[in-house]
């Protein structure tokens, strides 16, 4: 799309999310706890899980941690528990958001996403009033200049459902999110290593921000991810190049 480079917003956004890096540690240990939860204390069996660790070790953080938060969720600790809550909403321009949460709490919860929604211009919309704009799926970018032909035969062979390449030759693979460890391992044992990989809600289309709207749109969305309970906020929203 004309007006924003893909590489750029991404790059910005692992620069924001670096700058919030004690955030993440606590993000992810609260994921490996949930998911630990839900499927077994088995990352070979639990497909969330084994994600969830891969994150921790691509953050950096200490096994122990690791371990002790598996072992909460399994119930060999005594640990918080936390429910899964997924808000929807529109930002700047009716831009579309959606919120995922892990909380104690569940009123506390709404009141603060819908206070960083209303207090930043946005607001909160009603369960389903997004959610049919994202696709969820399994998602691997690729910076350009890496094989296209070689990003193809060993994804599509893996069981991914696309391989799509942008105006400035960067790749991305798209799976169902059960397929994602299956394709993430075959690329990684031909040696291509995604820039991002993870399973997302991927919007359908893109609403582009410029000047003073993409710094709005930028303040509602950070509003967001600073609240505690927060994993992740998903947007069709892409700054212009000035601003990414």
């Amino acid at each position: 799309m004309a007006g924003h480079s893909k590489w750029a917003n991404i790059q910005h956004r692992k620069n924001r999310q670096d700058e919030k890096r004690g955030k993440l540690f606590t993000r992810v240990i609260r994921e490996i706890t949930v998911a630990a939860k839900l499927g077994g204390g088995d990352p070979g069996t639990n497909p969330r899980l084994r994600l969830a660790m891969d994150k921790a070790s691509d953050a950096n953080i200490p096994k122990d941690r690791v371990h002790n938060a598996i072992q909460k969720g399994v119930g060999g600790l005594d640990g918080v528990n936390y429910e899964q809550i997924r808000y929807e909403g529109y930002g700047i321009g009716g831009a579309a958001i959606i919120v995922d949460c892990l909380t104690d709490n569940r009123t506390r919860t709404v009141a603060e996403v819908r206070h960083a929604l209303s207090k930043n211009g946005g607001n909160l919309g009603t369960d389903g009033s997004v959610a049919f704009l994202f696709r969820h799926c399994g998602q691997f970018l690729f910076t350009p200049g890496t094989s296209e032909e070689k990003v193809m035969e060993v994804a599509l062979d893996a069981g991914a459902d696309d391989v799509i390449t942008d105006d400035e030759g960067g790749l991305e693979v798209l799976c169902a999110p059960a397929d994602f460890q299956a394709v993430r391992q075959a690329l990684e044992a031909a040696g291509l290593k995604a820039e991002v990989a993870g399973i997302t809600m991927k919007p359908a289309t893109e609403t582009v921000f410029t000047g003073d709207d993409a710094g709005r749109m930028q303040k509602l969305l950070d509003a967001l991810e600073n609240l505690d309970d927060v994993q992740e906020v998903y947007s069709n929203a892409v700054f212009d190049e000035a601003r990414a």
